[in-house]
């Protein structure tokens, strides 16, 4: 049976078909050259992979005499034959791979084929170069493949990074992080790992190392404890600034700098040279959210003598990355310096607890549960959760370690995992299940890690105290076991360090990518992003972009928005969001946020609260004041009333410790509260029957 194509193709003369390959090879040949050059992308702005497309013109040059005349030779392209050549296309292997060639993955090649297939369809007129193409797949003198430039076109409107891609993938490209420091690279730095548990003293000798040297810095993970070593410091003798998100604080009266500084790993200088380093709770480099920190402090610090402490899951990948930063690692192996005993009885009832005993809960209503019950048994308790202001629970530790005071007991989270030295007797796990997220920002719900149940363990029992050996053991008696299951377990050995893109690099993608969200950005910037993936991964930047967001809207140029988008706040906090969105619009009027101004915001001064719900916005408004220090720390003059701020920040810090005190009270409060609306339901329901 002849073949169809072969009769069709006899229908064309060969000199036409000579004629359309010919000029069909130009004008591919003279597309794709035009495509492979680096150029500013078009002023199409970056859609969302979830969005849907709008079929986008292809314009043709109708001035070419050649072109018309062999349009006019063309037959009307058929519609089953249109949609058989353009399902054959998305089909052919080839296809893919020169998508994916072009920075098109699966998803990018599926959203730009519907888009593209849409406007073949929907199209009354085609670009006459495309009509061509068309017509030779059509008769077989082409082939599919021959549609690719067209289609690529029509994908790098959608997708305008397509366009400078390489340029893109150069800048992302984050495969040799420990290069990002030539100057540290030129110095033959020693590395000291201080591996142990807690209450092991690694951290002390590290520490020794910091006050003996010339110049030093400390990098901890809580402005607790960075303000511990800056107290500590400067009481031994040597002169110690402090620097947080927030504020910088002099050793010297006279507000010279020191020759050393206690900071949060986030405040890290790389600028200035230091004889010793500490970086203290390594182990976090493996953070989602903030382990980037960690990264760049091991890989950037300037330090002739850089000590690490944490746990000894990390070794594995300190070893590596001393590799690549070709430095010199001794790694010095610590044991607890007193007894841990983990019990076989649970608690079972609040009439159990004694004196020296922490119960730990992983979320505020079973804090303010277990306080109630044991307060209604006459015992005073120290309260010490997460959103605490930093006073406040520094005066909470202080009264639960005062052998004077009548507070002998505490009810906390895991915050006092590290950060806040306490005389504890006895942890007692009051749940072990805690919200956490992964990797990819997703919140869930599991049994804690067993390093995370062997460092708030850890916390029974300290060395030189009235507790130096610890218990550990459990609230209910069905968690006991599945406690003892999760000690047991081998740690899980920490592989891959953050990695989170810097300011500069996204100040680049924007150069390229002029028309696009700052959170579009960043998420390009991931998409993109090559690295070891052996030993690094990516940092989860979704409160980055949710930040980012919430600001879009407002004018504000792109070193600033992103900024902003660092902030360290919690976007579950309603109040604190709304502040944060009123400072971004303040700043682009160009005008100072005055304490005036800050005062009217929170309705300044504020009440002394009668419930729990009150207690919280107290807290949310003391992280509005956080915010405005942190601003300022790096926008002065918008942002000028530090000092004011910081005043009214302590007055509020003493009513919550105050308030803390009488949460027994205040969920009384409540309930009360909630007793009066059951009566008006109550009244008025029996109104109505009346």
């Amino acid at each position: 049976m002849p073949n169809i194509n072969d009769n069709r193709r006899h229908e064309i003369s060969s000199t036409s078909i000579h004629h359309r390959y010919k000029l069909r090879t130009h004008l591919n040949d003279k597309l794709i050259d035009t495509l492979n050059r680096n150029s500013r992308p078009n002023d199409v702005k970056l859609m969302i992979l979830k969005d849907e497309f709008d079929p986008l013109s292809l314009q043709s040059n109708n001035k070419d005499i050649k072109c018309e005349q062999e349009h006019k030779s063309i037959k009307q392209l058929e519609r089953n034959d249109l949609l058989r050549v353009i399902n054959d296309f998305y089909r052919h292997d080839d296809v893919k791979k020169l998508a994916t060639d072009r920075g098109l993955d699966l998803q990018l090649f599926k959203n730009a084929y519907v888009s593209f297939r849409k406007f073949l369809i929907q199209s009354t007129v085609l670009p006459v170069d495309f009509q061509i193409v068309l017509n030779d797949i059509i008769c077989g003198a082409g082939i599919v493949t021959d549609m690719f430039p067209f289609f690529l076109r029509h994908a790098q409107q959608m997708f305008p990074h397509l366009i400078c891609m390489d340029d893109l993938k150069k800048i992302s490209d984050l495969r040799n992080s420990a290069d990002w420091y030539p100057d540290v690279r030129a110095l033959r730095r020693k590395i000291i790992f201080h591996a142990g548990p807690t209450n092991s003293g690694k951290t002390y000798h590290a520490l020794q190392r910091f006050m003996n040297s010339e110049s030093g810095i400390y990098c901890g993970p809580l402005k607790l404890l960075a303000s511990e070593v800056f107290h500590k410091t400067n009481a031994a003798g040597t002169k110690c600034d402090l620097v947080t998100g927030e504020e910088r604080r002099f050793g010297d009266s006279d507000g010279k700098a020191a020759n050393h500084i206690a900071c949060t790993v986030e405040m890290t200088n790389l600028n200035t040279v230091y004889d010793v380093a500490v970086i203290d709770e390594i182990q976090m480099i493996r953070d989602p959210q903030r382990g980037w920190a960690w990264t760049r402090a091991l890989l950037g610090i300037q330090a002739k003598e850089i000590h690490l402490c944490g746990e000894i899951c990390t070794r594995e990948l300190i070893e590596g990355l001393t590799v690549i930063s070709d430095d010199e690692l001794e790694i010095r192996e610590y044991q607890r310096l007193t007894k841990l005993n983990y019990l076989d009885r649970a608690v079972e009832t609040f009439d159990n607890v004694k004196p020296g005993d922490c119960l730990v809960c992983f979320n505020k209503n079973d804090i303010f549960h277990v306080t109630r019950e044991l307060e209604k048994r006459g015992r005073e308790v120290a309260v010490i959760y997460g959103s605490l202001p930093p006073g406040t629970k520094l005066l909470q530790a202080q009264r639960f370690n005062d052998p004077n005071d009548l507070c002998k007991i505490m009810v906390a989270t895991d915050a006092i995992g590290m950060g806040l030295n306490l005389s504890i007797k006895r942890v007692i796990f009051y749940s072990l299940s805690k919200p956490q997220l992964n990797e990819q920002g997703e919140k869930e719900k599991n049994y804690v890690t067993t390093s995370q149940a062997l460092q708030i363990a850890g916390r029974a029992g300290r060395f030189a105290t009235a507790f130096p050996d610890g218990e550990v053991t459990t609230f209910r008696h069905d968690d006991s076991s599945v406690l003892k299951d999760i000690i047991h377990r081998q740690v899980e050995t920490i592989k891959r360090a953050g990695l989170h893109p810097t300011a500069e690099q996204i100040e680049m993608f924007a150069y390229y990518l002029p028309k696009h969200s700052l959170s579009n950005l960043m998420e390009t910037f991931i998409n993109l992003s090559q690295l070891d993936n052996n030993l690094f991964f990516m940092c989860n930047i979704e409160n980055m972009k949710f930040l980012a967001d919430m600001i879009e809207h407002v004018p504000l140029p792109i070193r600033v928005r992103y900024v902003f988008s660092c902030a360290p706040i919690n976007k579950n906090m309603t109040f604190v969001c709304s502040m944060y969105l009123k400072y971004a619009r303040q700043f682009s009027l160009n005008e100072p946020v005055t304490f005036d101004w800050l005062s009217k915001h929170v309705d300044w001064p504020l009440k002394t609260p009668n419930t729990i719900a009150n207690l919280v916005h107290l807290e949310e408004v003391f992280d509005c004041f956080d915010l405005y220090l942190w601003l300022s720390s790096r926008f002065s003059q918008m942002f000028p009333d530090k000092e004011l701020v910081q005043s009214i920040q302590s007055e509020l810090d003493q009513i919550i410790h105050t308030s803390i005190r009488k949460i027994t009270k205040l969920a009384h409060q409540v309930d009360h509260l909630q007793d009066a609306k059951d009566n008006i339901v109550k009244n008025s329901r029996l109104s109505s029957l009346c």
